[in-house]
């Protein structure tokens, strides 16, 4: 569970590394999740959130209450 974002469900992809010969090999695709802490002002208290970088960049532009409202619609706890 550890490359999955909070706020977007973002996984990781599958699909094959190819060499110069043409041997395919399984890769895994990870998402860019990164730990970030906001302060959450109607609870009073700091909430620490696994984050990819887009769902940063959408925390930022939609405010942190109105993304732990996103989450906790998908069912997730905060």
């Amino acid at each position: 569970m550890s490359a999955h974002c909070r706020l977007t469900g973002a996984e990781p992809g599958f699909g094959q590394q190819i060499s110069h010969s043409h041997r395919r090999t399984s890769r895994r695709f990870d998402p860019n999740v990164q730990r970030k802490r906001y302060w959450l002002p109607s609870e009073g208290r700091h909430v620490r959130l696994r984050l990819s970088a887009r769902a940063v960049k959408t925390v930022d532009r939609i405010g942190i209450e109105a993304a732990v409202a996103r989450i906790r619609a998908r069912g997730v706890k905060v």
